[in-house]
C-alpha cells in the first residue's frame, strides 16, 4: 500500500476531493491525513510526514520548498487537483525528481466556456444594450441599433495555452477570423489551431474582441498598457479571465473612462477584489465577476476525480495522463 496524504485548505479539500476520494484511494493507498492544512504543518510538523509517498493537494496547498521536502524524504509524487502548480512547486522539487500531475487541463474547460459565452454575447453588444435599457427604463424596438459583430468578427487571443487553444478550437465552428499572439509557438502551430499569428499591437488594433489568456510571468506583468489599449477598435470588447497583473489596472481604468464605447469583462483584477474605492465598480462599461471562470461548485469534483485516477495509474506504474514537466511549469500562470 502507498502512503498518501491530503494537504491543502479545509475548504479546498471539501470542494475538490471530499469523502468520496478517500474511499476511492483506499484500493491502492493508506491515507495518513485528510486533510491537513499547510498552517498546521508549519506550526507542528507531524511525524507521519516522513512516510508520505504521494501528496494530494490543491488550492491553499503547501509550498514545497527545501525545508518542507526535508520533512518528506519519501515523497515521490504530487497530485494537484487544481490549475497551475506555481504556488507549490519549487526548484527543490524538480531537483529531487518528484513527479507532478495537475488538473489544469480540466480546470481550463470552464474558463473556455466562460470566455466563449462572453464572446457570443459580445457579438450582440449585450452589455451595451442592457445598460441602455436600464438607464432609459424603456426601449424603442424600431430604433436603429449599432451593427453586431457576429458574422465576420475578428477575435484576438493573447496566448494559446490550454485555455487560448480551447477557445480557438470552439471558434472554428463560427464565421469569424481568429488572430493570436504567442511568441512561444512556431508558425505551424497557429495553422493547426486555425489562428493567424500577429504582433500584440496588431492584435489590439484589428480585433473586435480581445481576450487575454497569457500566464502572469515577469515578462508579462503589466504588458497590457494604455499604449495597447488605445489601439482598440470602436465598440470593441476586452475580456480578461487570465490574471489581473497582466495589465496595468490604472491604465485600464483611465482608458475605459475615456472610451465608453469599449466594454470590459473582467473576471480577474489586481488586487482581487479591487479596493472599495476603485472606479471599476462605477464605470458603466465594466462587467466585474468574482473570479468564477475557473472551476466552482460541482465542477471542482471533476478535478479531484482526475487526480484519484492519476493515483491509480501511479500505483500501477503507468504513465500519468496529466503530468507536468519542469519546462511546462515554467510557462504556467
Amino acid at each position: 500500500m502507498i502512503n498518501v496524504a491530503f494537504i491543502l485548505g479545509s475548504l479546498a479539500f471539501a470542494e475538490i476531493y471530499g469523502e468520496e476520494s478517500l474511499y476511492a484511494v483506499a484500493a491502492d493507498g493508506r491515507v495518513l491525513a485528510a486533510p491537513c492544512t499547510p498552517t498546521k504543518l508549519r506550526l507542528a510538523p507531524p511525524p507521519w510526514l516522513r512516510d508520505v509517498e504521494v501528496l494530494f493537494s490543491g488550492w491553499d496547498g503547501p509550498r514545497l520548498d527545501a525545508e518542507m521536502l526535508a520533512r518528506m524524504p519519501r515523497l515521490r509524487a504530487v497530485l494537484y487537483g487544481a490549475g497551475s502548480i506555481r504556488t507549490i512547486a519549487t526548484d527543490a522539487c524538480w531537483d529531487r525528481d518528484i513527479v507532478f500531475s495537475s488538473a489544469a487541463a480540466l480546470n481550463a474547460l470552464p474558463v473556455v466556456e466562460f470566455t466563449l459565452g462572453a464572446i457570443l454575447l459580445s457579438f450582440k453588444r449585450v452589455w451595451h444594450h442592457a445598460r441602455h435599457v436600464r438607464e432609459q427604463r424603456a426601449y424603442d424596438p424600431l430604433r436603429p441599433l449599432p451593427a453586431s459583430t457576429g458574422a465576420g468578427a475578428t477575435i484576438g487571443l493573447f496566448s494559446l495555452g490550454l485555455i487560448g487553444r480551447g477557445v480557438a478550437e470552439r471558434l472554428r465552428a463560427l464565421d469569424v477570423t481568429v488572430l493570436a499572439h504567442d511568441p512561444t509557438l512556431p508558425p505551424e502551430t497557429f495553422a493547426e489551431i486555425g489562428a493567424r499569428p500577429v504582433t500584440l499591437e496588431a492584435l489590439f488594433a484589428r480585433s473586435d474582441i480581445v481576450s487575454l489568456h497569457t500566464p502572469l510571468l515577469e515578462s508579462t506583468r503589466g504588458i497590457v498598457d494604455r499604449r495597447l489599449l488605445d489601439r482598440m477598435k470602436p465598440n470593441a470588447t476586452f475580456i480578461n479571465t487570465a490574471r489581473g497583473g497582466i495589465l496595468r489596472q490604472d491604465d485600464l481604468i483611465d482608458f475605459l473612462a475615456a472610451r465608453p464605447d469599449v466594454q470590459a469583462i473582467l473576471d480577474v483584477t489586481e488586487p482581487e477584489p479591487p479596493p472599495r474605492e476603485s472606479q471599476l465598480y462605477d464605470l458603466p462599461n465594466v462587467a466585474l465577476t468574482p473570479h468564477i471562470a475557473g472551476s466552482v461548485g460541482p465542477e471542482c469534483r471533476r478535478l479531484g476525480r482526475a487526480m484519484v485516477g492519476e493515483f491509480h495509474r501511479y500505483a500501477r506504474g503507468e504513465p500519468l495522463r496529466y503530468a507536468v514537466t519542469r519546462q511546462q511549469h515554467a510557462c504556467m500562470a
